[in-house]
């Protein structure tokens, strides 16, 4: 492959060995650089004069840099795949357990091996497959993270293959808090995020809500009765269909008839805004309290 081919290919970004590869002396290579016609971007990549420095380039720097067998993981990987709009400012790249590079600013190295299900190639980089992909960056994204995979769920991947991905990396940095987003994925009942809304309540010190509370022919999730407020705790998004949700629909019409208040959570915003719902509960809980009648 040519030079021109290269840098066409790969957004004008370069490493010294592709160079060197494609017929380029070390002396050639040397000239671009005193000539500012390649500038360094990590030891040995390059980009070439001509092309802007912006999100790909940086991208495909960290992996070029991390050299043979190295793949784009986590929220970087996330990014390359379309998942996420913004690439995160430190690229996370996977190496075999036997390589061990140096550390560089923005690069976040892990040393592990990857089974040949989790590792696809595109746009000219070796990534994690979009199940692996979306789990782990989930986990990267903390609190944040269970929305992505949900969102995946629905759009990229199906739970099964994201299940056997975590099998398979079972032990590696992160597979304990990846268990955990699974457990709650998995709950169609949304049982689990029933059960996290029980813990804040509690917690908070709140009184006067009970659950499974009868009303109207149906039962509330967690209700005020003594204000009429009902909250509704919604699973996963990637379990609704049209059934459930015109079922949904129905039960909340009832239940606003009858004079009811509704608010309905997602576990994702228990998981990544408690404190905000909780205020949310209580303000309606005492708007409704203050009101004659």
């Amino acid at each position: 492959m040519s030079i021109d081919s290269i840098l066409a290919r790969q957004a004008g970004v370069i490493a010294r060995d592709q160079a060197l590869l494609a017929g380029l002396s070390r002396e050639a290579v040397d000239h671009r650089l005193r000539l500012r016609r390649w500038r360094p971007l990590h030891p040995r990549i390059y980009l070439a004069s001509g092309h802007r420095y912006d999100d790909e380039v940086r991208v495909r720097a960290a992996a070029l840099w991390a050299g043979d067998g190295s793949v784009l993981c986590g929220l970087a990987a996330a990014w390359w795949h379309g998942m996420v709009e913004q690439p995160p400012m430190t690229v996370a790249v996977t190496v075999p357990r036997l390589r061990h590079p140096r550390r560089r600013p923005g690069v976040n190295v892990r040393r592990r091996e990857l089974a040949a299900e989790d590792v696809v190639e595109q746009r000219g980089l070796a990534v994690t497959a979009c199940a692996l992909t979306a789990l782990e960056a989930a986990v990267e994204l903390g609190d944040r993270g269970s929305l992505l995979l949900d969102r995946a769920l629905q759009r990229r991947v199906g739970f099964p293959a994201v299940y056997r991905a975590y099998c398979r990396n079972l032990g590696s940095h992160g597979s304990a808090g990846a268990r955990r987003m699974l457990v709650a994925a998995a709950d169609r009942s949304a049982s689990a995020a029933e059960r996290l809304l029980v813990a804040m309540l509690r917690e908070s010190g709140a009184t006067g809500w009970q659950c499974s509370f009868p009303a109207a022919g149906y039962l509330i999730d967690v209700a005020f009765p003594a204000s009429r407020v009902a909250i509704e705790v919604d699973g996963w998004a990637w379990h609704m269909d049209a059934e459930r949700s015109q079922g949904d629909k129905r039960r909340q019409n009832t239940l606003v008839r009858n004079g009811w208040t509704i608010l309905r959570y997602t576990w994702h915003d228990l998981s990544s805004r408690p404190q905000a719902v909780l205020a949310e509960i209580a303000h309606e809980v005492e708007r409704a309290l203050a009101v004659p009648g």
